[in-house]
């Protein structure tokens, strides 16, 4: 196995021509529309025995009205890469399949923003224009079978031959194994001795093209997200000199501002998806009678719908701060802060949106048919990929302390009240952030008081959301519920002593034996 798929040019040549006159709202009104009617009444993607990947008509229907000339600079036919566009356009997606919304994510964030930012102007053109004619699409291959997170260490290498590069190696988990048609391949260069460069490189392999063939070694039976084939691929590839993308200072630094701006749109797959979870419950409970009562009467149901609001009030902040902040002309290979805050703590919010729809619909959304249930499953890779959310939790925590034992203080509401990301939801915290932080702390700590910054920013975001005019009753709503979520993570972190493994715990362990 090789290489991906091909949609018929024929297909597109009596579709729509270019969108990029075509205002923005109507051009995400037919998409609406579109994938609305092809979701809901003309497919079965959502049955376990379809093979992975999306049906090839359905992504033909979607993909004729070009959704990735978002993403795409004017000058070469888009609609020229504007960031609240293209969250827009993942909302929309996420609202009707997780799925399709991080397919059009993994093109944007991994493959068409850091080629417009990184790579030679001559390679630019032809590449895009085969996104626009011919509905091409690309990703990016990092993680390595035996480096996920530690990818700084990864073992694919590449030496000079001549008028190319020649990439070795192995890389899985990859969005779109054998089905994207451009693929973004990291490797480290290999010396004359034999050892490996710390820094890292980008280049851009064109599967279609003889020499550049990526081989599928496995394809994975992923849990979640069937319609995005994920597997294992061999590299062995040469790839021309003029296809290696061009860091800024070093590729370190490259692969830091494209995985951070890949977090902050986050928020656009994650608003539309806990959207459709908060509709849904909201359509069940004012329908289903349990006791002689509508759902959403109980106190406890309610509970859970404020929640859901809340939740979609804190993406809808995330989006907005996104939309001014990750555009090209910024470098965010320091925004880890942030960046991992924001892609933690939305994610999660998506599994919970998901658990409390299938709480609430009960039996009935216990199935891989049912929005909740397919939710669940779907949702919960976004918790691991693109960095774990314990370890962004914690490596948030590492950043926060660093940056309070610079500035030499140990008053948390004191350093808090003064940081750009957290300085209004500090004021509204004062009685919860009056203490010092002094001790080394332990990872789980770490995690913990990640935790707690994650929502305080999260927090400041909303209330520069209210600023711009969102409707006051969701956002005092969200802020109710940081608030009794800050407080109750500042009390599990003020816990001590922490638990401890018991390695031999058989000996005197049976209750049956007592």
């Amino acid at each position: 196995m090789t290489k991906g798929r091909h949609l018929p040019n024929r297909e597109f040549s009596q579709m729509t021509g270019s969108s990029q006159h075509v205002p923005f709202h109507k051009f995400l009104g037919e998409m609406q529309v579109r994938m609305r009617k092809v979701f809901r009444e003309e497919c079965e993607y959502d049955r376990l025995t379809l093979p992975r990947g999306i049906p090839q008509g359905v992504l033909q229907d979607i993909m004729a009205l070009n959704p990735l000339s978002v993403c795409i600079p004017r000058e070469f036919g888009g609609r020229g890469g504007r960031i609240d566009e293209i969250l827009a356009i993942l909302s929309a997606a996420s609202y009707e399949s997780l799925a399709l919304s991080l397919t059009l994510g993994i093109n944007s964030g991994l493959f068409i923003q850091p080629v417009t930012k990184y790579a030679k102007q001559e390679v630019k053109g032809p590449i895009f224009s085969r996104f626009m004619n011919n509905r091409n699409m690309g990703g990016l291959m990092i993680t390595e079978p035996d480096f996920g997170t530690d990818a700084l260490n990864m073992q694919t290498r590449f030496t000079q031959q001549g008028d190319h590069f020649h990439l070795q190696g192995t890389k899985h988990w990859a969005g779109l194994t054998g089905f994207a048609d451009y693929w973004l391949l990291t490797a480290r260069e290999m010396t004359g001795s034999g050892e490996l460069k710390r820094d890292i490189d980008f280049f851009i392999c064109d599967t279609t093209l003889p020499g550049q063939e990526i081989v599928v070694e496995e394809l994975f039976d992923n849990l979640g997200l069937h319609q995005i084939p994920y597997g294992r691929n061999q590299i062995d590839v040469r790839i021309p000199k003029s296809h290696r993308l061009v860091p800024k200072t070093t590729g370190i630094k490259l692969l830091l501002d494209l995985l951070h701006r890949s977090r902050l749109h986050f928020p656009g797959m994650a608003l539309g998806f806990i959207q459709r979870m908060m509709d849904e419950a909201f359509e069940h409970c004012r329908q289903r009678v349990a006791g002689g009562m509508l759902l959403i009467n109980y106190d406890q149901v309610q509970q859970r719908l404020a929640r859901l609001q809340a939740s979609f009030t804190i993406a809808s902040a995330m989006c907005a701060y996104s939309s001014h902040k990750a555009g090209l002309e910024h470098d965010l290979s320091a925004s880890g802060m942030v960046a991992n805050s924001m892609k933690s703590f939305v994610t999660d919010l998506m599994q919970e949106a998901a658990q409390s729809l299938v709480q609430l619909a009960g039996a009935r959304a216990y199935r891989f048919s049912h929005a909740g249930g397919r939710g669940i499953i779907d949702s919960r890779p976004f918790q691991i990929f693109e960095g774990s959310n314990d370890m962004l939790y914690a490596q948030v925590a590492e950043g926060l302390c660093k940056r309070m034992k610079k500035a030499r203080e140990h008053n948390l509401f004191s350093f808090l009240i003064h940081y750009r990301h957290t300085e209004h939801a500090t004021a509204e915290l004062r009685d919860l952030l009056q203490f010092d932080l002094t001790a080394q702390l332990p990872q789980r700590k770490l995690v913990e008081l990640g935790k707690v910054m994650s929502r305080i920013v999260a927090m400041d975001m909303v209330i520069a959301l209210a600023a711009v005019g969102f409707r006051q009753d969701l956002i005092d709503n969200a802020i109710v519920e940081l608030r009794h979520e800050i407080a109750g993570l500042l009390g599990a972190f003020s816990m001590m002593p922490a638990p401890a493994i018991i390695d031999d715990y058989q000996d005197r362990s049976s209750w049956f034996t007592m």
